[in-house]
């Protein structure tokens, strides 16, 4: 695999979630309708777990492969930016659920 496809992995990654996480968030804000808060929260455990997994095959390959390290681990630092971004979109739809 090349440098580039280390980063690709990453992006696809964050822009997967973020979009998912988005849709659920503004779709629920937008139409009131449960399925999004169900969607979100399954998004929630579910993301998590296939993003570590992720995250970890990115740094175990890159581990393995010492050429490749730094782009691996620039596609885990661009998945992290998604952290903070979930946090923030879980506290709105909490608060939003509670009023």
């Amino acid at each position: 695999m090349e440098n580039s496809e280390m980063e690709f992995v990453g992006k696809f990654f964050f822009w997967g979630s973020f979009l998912l996480g988005s849709i659920c968030l503004f779709g629920y804000m937008i139409t009131s309708w449960e399925g999004f808060v169900e969607g979100g929260i399954l998004l929630l455990t579910f993301g998590t777990v296939i993003n570590l997994t992720a995250a970890v095959g990115l740094l175990l390959y890159g581990a393995f492969n010492k050429p490749y390290l730094d782009s691996c681990v620039r596609g885990v630092c661009c998945m992290l930016v998604n952290i903070p971004i979930a946090v923030l979109y879980a506290f709105i739809g909490i608060n939003i659920i509670h009023y």
